[in-house]
């Protein structure tokens, strides 16, 4: 493998054109207006301190710009990963932040060395098992999850719970605590978002609300009046430390880091595949598990937090007209200038302004458009996404996320046990054989059934294959002599499946009707021969195709029936 393969920055930097260079600065700096306060307002949500949100938006911005394969993608704190991380850490924390910020940091390290070693050994098709349903669904259910965790804040009220029920049942129990000064500040903040995205799309929606309201409680005397800011934060690069939790304590934590693999690089990978699909070039799955998780251990060795592909920042990237990774080079070094030089100011941006700025977000992240269509094209389907919202805010986001993935799982072999079949027939307009079902005026072959089984035959559904053929059978008339069965749908076979057509063989001979074969794969030639099957049903009666399996029949039943009429 060439180093380019490995660093696709590389491969760019030789294409690079001249002209590229300030569309990249302005996109990187673009990138950083948003990214500097949203990293600080994700940091908020998830428990951290403020510095730890910038930690998180430098280094490993930088790693994903060397490793990354997407050119558009900006890597960074996310409002699903954060929440996430808040709700599998923090109890295991029980109040200690300096254990919190180990937890988090060891969290990151861990998921990126799964992601890496699962990159190198390309396992990036992942990916495609997190069903567009369960991604709807989880994305919902953590956008109430988080504006529900929110609203005290923007009241103004010291909540005790987190989760998503009781925190709402905390709030409506202490409205009468509302404090009047933040709920104005999160109200006018919440306010100038909506304003600005909608006449300003391209500005930096976040960076220009939350100056505001800084400046409006600075120059109103609101921090007298009992409004919270997010007070000093620190100056500074951050330092790179190993997290220390030892065996046990990384041990504890195994199974969340499998879980956040799962929901960090899925999201990442939309965002990735959405903006390359719509600049048209190609994104490597592997490669992109390879550069989340390289970045996810760089932001955990440096007193970060788990990162994802940061939907916000990537689209402020493409609507500036970012060409290349020197986007997130420019992005995470604007960022280091801000903590070296800007860190004061940053502490005195209000706490209700944050919560505005994640209500906002989230509010985003909610689709109930989505909803509306699953339940028009598939029920079940429709039932999973509000099963993965519910359990996301009932019993947690990865149990939830786990119990929609098992469901979906599930449903996969209901489907595969219980699948598809056609008879096929004579359909006018059609040419050859095809399924009955096409037309009211199809009609079937004489003294044949054509039969497609539509999924693999496989040992759990190997029985209900045969009972499906034997009433098919059972149900025809007497004329009926021949079976043929249509493979060409049967993708996989297994020492099971083989032994249920040769049992069916066998009862058909018993009931006078001969089993033939059309479309055989290769691969049943392996279970076939070990059983005998081939000599058993006899090479004559198997086809390379429906239409030669029929015009063979009806050759043999032409001097059949003239010999019955000679006699």
């Amino acid at each position: 493998m060439m180093l380019s393969d490995w660093i696709p920055l590389l491969r760019d930097l030789r294409l690079y054109r001249r002209e590229w260079l300030s569309r990249d600065v302005i996109a990187g700096l673009s990138v950083a207006a948003v990214q500097v306060p949203t990293a600080i307002a994700y940091a908020n949500l998830a428990g951290f301190p403020p510095e730890v949100g910038l930690y998180a938006s430098m280094l490993p911005v930088l790693v994903y710009a060397l490793f990354g394969s997407s050119r558009q993608l900006v890597l960074g704190p996310d409002a699903a990963t954060c929440a996430m991380i808040a709700a599998l850490l923090l109890p295991l924390a029980q109040g200690n932040l300096a254990h919190y910020l180990q937890l988090s940091a060891a969290l990151a390290i861990m998921a990126g060395l799964l992601m890496v070693i699962g990159g190198m050994n390309r396992m990036g098709f992942i990916v495609n098992f997190f069903a567009r349903p369960i991604l709807i669904g989880f994305l919902n259910g953590i956008a109430f999850s988080i504006i529900a965790g929110q609203l005290g804040k923007l009241l103004g009220i010291t909540m005790v719970n987190r989760d998503f029920v009781p925190s709402l049942i905390e709030i409506v129990r202490r409205l009468g605590e509302t404090h009047g000064h933040s709920l104005a500040v999160g109200l006018v903040t919440l306010m100038l978002l909506i304003l600005i995205r909608r006449f300003l799309p391209r500005a930096p929606v976040a960076l220009i609300a939350l100056l505001a309201s800084g400046l409006g409680v600075v120059l109103l005397g609101f921090e007298g009046q009992g409004v919270k800011l997010v007070g000093a934060v620190p100056s500074g690069l951050p330092s790179f430390s190993l997290p220390g939790l030892g065996y046990e304590g990384a041990q504890s934590i195994f199974m969340n880091a499998v879980g956040l693999v799962i929901v960090s690089f899925t999201s990442g990978m939309l965002t990735a595949r959405s903006f390359a699909a719509r600049n048209g070039y190609p994104i490597n799955a592997d490669q992109e598990m390879r550069a989340i998780g390289f970045s996810n251990i760089a932001s955990g060795l440096t007193g970060g937090f788990a990162v994802t592909g940061a939907d916000s920042r990537t689209a402020v990237n493409d609507a500036s007209g970012g060409k290349t990774q020197l986007v997130s080079v420019v992005a995470a070094l604007a960022t280091a200038g801000v903590a070296l030089f800007l860190a004061e100011p940053l502490g005195y941006l209000p706490i209700a302004a944050l919560a505005a700025v994640l209500i906002h977000s989230a509010w985003g992240l909610l689709d109930f458009a989505s909803y509306r269509n699953l339940r028009l094209i598939d029920r079940f389907e429709f039932g999973l996404s509000l099963l993965t919202t519910v359990g996301v805010l009932v019993i947690g986001v990865l149990p939830g996320v786990v119990i929609a993935i098992l469901m979906a799982l599930v449903n996969v072999l209901v489907k595969i046990y219980r699948p598809g079949d056609a008879l096929l027939g004579e359909v006018p307009g059609l040419e050859g054989y095809n399924d009955m079902s096409l037309s009211p005026e199809a009609r079937p072959v004489p003294g044949m059934i054509l039969y497609r089984f539509e999924a693999p035959l496989l040992f759990f559904n190997a029985d209900n294959f045969k009972a499906r053929v034997m009433a098919l059978v059972d149900g025809a008339g007497p004329g009926t002599r021949w079976f043929v069965l249509s493979t060409e749908a049967v993708s996989q076979l297994d020492s099971t499946g083989a032994m249920a057509i040769d049992e069916l063989h066998g009862e058909l001979r018993a009931r006078n009707v001969q089993l033939v074969i059309a479309r055989p794969k290769q691969f049943m030639r392996k279970y076939g021969e070990h059983l005998g099957l081939g000599d058993k049903i006899g090479r004559e009666n198997i086809f390379f195709s429906v239409h030669a399996a029929v015009e063979a029949i009806q050759q043999r039943d032409v001097p059949a029936a003239e010999s019955g009429r000679s006699d």
